[in-house]
């Protein structure tokens, strides 16, 4: 179950993806993940309305850095021209492309992009078609199974990607109404490797390196794409890879999160500066406390604290007591 995967000219050292998530798969996040073990990861989603208004914070999405490799650009909109556009402009910042048909978020979908495409499957094809011809980067996409429940057309999405040249889908199984809710069913992704012969790429409901290896097991998915699970959490890679390769997973100690969310800073300050750093690494800082004690109390702590050294403070203090 653990393989190289080849995406068109691109082979990747493992079957193992850090997923697009917005406001989250920034430069310092991404190179955590690879340093223990994604071998494929992704950019926040990016705009293509934005990038051919040449907005500078729109390109800001795609620094990287040579260790920063391989990466995948997971552009969003919905037109085929700008589409393709958009292709065309971001073919020398990254190694792959995938076009966004699966966000669910209002924002994005009232825009008619996202998930709202998988209700125009004529569009899907001309974008896929469009994109294909301005690019010869390795082009996959992500979709969701339909825009509700009882409207499933992953199959016929999966279809039209692999006729109009896509070199790899990837399906998070659940509906554009459900958002996050329920469970997402595995099941639809056996459905869909049985259905292509494009490599298919498995999401949805992957919080353990358990998880990973059962969507493996139950799927025959070419790959998975690790998203909400990795939030605090890089080490599930590193986990992932023990257990496929039939060793026990090591669990992080205390000082090992420690390490990660200084790093984390470090990375993010010298990304953004330390004012924007602080603020946005909050967020970062509860969920590398999830699951120890006292980590609601810190959560509530890191989240009203003013200025570096206390918030350095709160860390050492709410990490160290077990930290080696």
């Amino acid at each position: 179950m653990l393989n190289p995967l080849a995406i068109g000219p691109l082979t990747l050292a493992n079957n193992l993806i850090l997923a697009p998530m917005a406001g989250i798969t920034n430069l310092p996040f991404r190179l955590l993940a690879r340093e223990e073990g994604a071998s494929l990861c992704f950019t926040e989603m990016v705009s293509v309305n934005g990038l051919v208004r040449e907005g500078r914070k729109t390109f800001e999405l795609l620094r990287s850095v040579p260790e920063d490799r391989p990466l995948g650009i997971q552009l969003f909109g919905d037109d085929p021209q700008l589409l393709a556009e958009g292709a065309r402009m971001v073919e020398g910042h990254g190694d792959l492309i995938d076009i966004n048909m699966g966000c669910p978020v209002k924002k994005v979908v009232g825009t008619g992009a996202g998930s709202a495409l998988l209700r125009e499957p004529a569009k899907v094809r001309a974008i896929i078609r469009e994109t294909r011809r301005a690019t010869r980067l390795p082009l996959t996409v992500k979709i969701r199974s339909g825009w509700a429940c009882g409207e499933a057309n992953f199959l016929d999405i999966a279809q039209i990607a692999e006729e109009e040249g896509c070199d790899a889908i990837t399906l998070h199984p659940r509906s554009r109404s459900q958002m996050f809710e329920g469970h997402a069913d595995w099941q639809q992704i056996a459905e869909m490797k049985q259905s292509v012969k494009i490599p298919v790429i498995g999401s949805g409901d992957l919080f353990t390196a358990a998880d990973v290896t059962a969507m493996l097991a139950e799927t025959g998915c070419d790959g998975v794409m690790v998203a909400r699970g990795a939030l605090g959490n890089p080490w599930i890679f590193r986990q992932a890879l023990a257990l496929l390769d039939g060793r026990e997973p090591d669990a992080p100690s205390t000082g090992e999160r420690l390490r990660a969310a200084l790093r984390h800073l470090e990375l993010f300050t010298e990304l953004a500066g330390e004012r924007v750093a602080l603020r946005e690494m909050r967020k970062h800082f509860s969920w590398y406390s999830h699951g120890l004690s006292g980590a609601a109390q810190f959560r509530k702590a890191v989240n009203i604290i003013e200025g570096k050294e206390a918030l350095l403070e709160a860390l050492h203090r709410f990490f160290a007591p077990e930290a080696p």
